[in-house]
Formats: C-alpha cells, sequence, structure tokens
C-alpha cells in the first residue's frame, strides 16, 4: 500500500470537511448537491460540487476508504497531477452522464464521490490488470473481472431504477476514468490490449442500448 500520498490526502481532506459541512449545514447541502432543475438553469457549479458531498458517515467512509486503496497504483503509472485530472475528469464526467439520462428529470438530485472513485479504480485496473480485488472483503477475484461485472451491473441498475444508487455517475466515472488513463498513459495499449479491449466491451454495449431506447 505504501505511504498516503499529500494529494490523495488532500482530496480525502476537502471531502471530509465538505462532507460534514452538509451534514451540518441543509442549507449548505441544498445550495450544492446535484440537482437536475437548478444545474438546468445555470448552477453548473453543482456538477463538481455535488462530489465532496456526501448522505452520511457511511457513505463517506466507504467512497473514502475505496479511493485510500487504490490511489497510489494510480499516483506511481500517472504521477499526482494525472491522477487529480482523473478524479476530477471522473468526477465531472459521471455528472455529465447523470445529468444526460436524468434531464427531464428537474427534481432528480444526488451527491457523493462515488464517480470519482470508480475513475480511479478503473485507472488503478488498467494500469495493474494482474491486481486481486476481495469482492465483500473476503472472495478474491480479479480487477478486470471486477471492473467487467460491476460495469455491466451498472448497466443493469440504470435500465431497472429500483433503487437509489447513482449507477448512472458510477458508469460515467469508471468511463471517464478508463478513457483519460489511457490518453495519459498510451503505452497501456500495447502492454494490455486485450484488458483494453475487455473493458471497453460494457461501455459499447451501454451506448448501443440507449441508441435503441432499451435504457
Amino acid at each position: 500500500m505504501g505511504d498516503i500520498e499529500i494529494v490523495t490526502l488532500v482530496i480525502i481532506a476537502a471531502n471530509v470537511i465538505a462532507s460534514f459541512k452538509g451534514f451540518n449545514d441543509p442549507s449548505f447541502f441544498s445550495n450544492y448537491k446535484f440537482h437536475v432543475g437548478s444545474i438546468r438553469s445555470g448552477q453548473q457549479i453543482r456538477m463538481l460540487t455535488s462530489g465532496f458531498l456526501h448522505v452520511d458517515t457511511s457513505h463517506l467512509l466507504v467512497n473514502m476508504l475505496t479511493l485510500y486503496f487504490f490511489a497510489n497504483q494510480v499516483i506511481y503509472g500517472v504521477g499526482a497531477v494525472g491522477f487529480l485530472i482523473i478524479y476530477l475528469g471522473s468526477l465531472i464526467l459521471g455528472n455529465i452522464l447523470s445529468l444526460y439520462f436524468h434531464k427531464d428529470e428537474y427534481e432528480y438530485h444526488a451527491v457523493g464521490a462515488s464517480g470519482a472513485v470508480m475513475g480511479i479504480l478503473y485507472a488503478a485496473i488498467l494500469l495493474q490488470p494482474d491486481m486481486m480485488l476481495l469482492l465483500f472483503f473476503i472472495v478474491p477475484i480479479p480487477a478486470y473481472v471486477f471492473g467487467i461485472g460491476y460495469l455491466l451491473y451498472s448497466i443493469y441498475g440504470m435500465r431497472a431504477r429500483t433503487d437509489n444508487v447513482g449507477h448512472d455517475a458510477h458508469f460515467g466515472g469508471a468511463v471517464a476514468g478508463y478513457l483519460i488513463t489511457l490518453i495519459l498513459a498510451p503505452w497501456i495499449f500495447s502492454s494490455h490490449r486485450l484488458m483494453v479491449v475487455l473493458l471497453a466491451i460494457p461501455i459499447v454495449v451501454l451506448f448501443v442500448m440507449k441508441k435503441l431506447n432499451k435504457i
């Protein structure tokens, strides 16, 4: 794992400070959360600020722990600046995809760093495809199997809409992490070509389903 890097510590601190402010100040939370009606009326800053707010401490803890576990692999692969680009790019693209799918639902709202964290997770998978993950902290599986499976599950969740999880933001964040990492580390195309193709499959499936109005 290694020591926590400064850039990771800064991001975690920003999430903790903003989230606890939101926990204790409903007006602050309301003013900066992702809210379709407000964003479409011109408050685009919410596309960024909503990614630093969380619903409760457990939501915050899960996101920050996941970030902590995978941040170093990305920093070692693309550097601190690259890591920050992936994090913020995934946060924003995740919210852009969410806005795309919910643009006519003016009361739709969401918060959380999940899109950004998913981008970091997928960047780590691309950079170290032989990495193993513990599913439910118990079952070891290859990271790429988790990556493909999670994106397919996100497509199912976006189509079913049976829970309150922002699957579209998760998916958008993962796609951003995938694309930005390939731009920052083009050597992946030759070193991990099969992984690049496999992780692209769910992305293609989503946009084909959207084109066919299946989602």
